[in-house]
């Protein structure tokens, strides 16, 4: 459960503000979207081996 302590005076929105970020570093929308939709595993794979080669190819180019 995400809490939120809110100071005497505070404003609102600063804490709806502080709620949504502690809520997006859960990772539960990612999460539930990511799982709407099955991948099979060769995609998986086939993903994480173009992301790395997407990254190779960045590094690279930084040198």
């Amino acid at each position: 459960m995400i809490v939120v302590p809110v100071k005497e005076g505070e404003n609102i929105e600063r804490s709806l503000k502080k709620f949504k970020r502690k809520f997006e570093k859960t990772g539960v929308v990612r999460e539930l979207r990511r799982r709407q939709q099955y991948d099979k595993p060769s995609v998986l794979k086939r993903l994480e081996r173009e992301h790395a080669i997407y990254v190779q190819k960045l590094r690279r180019e930084e040198e």
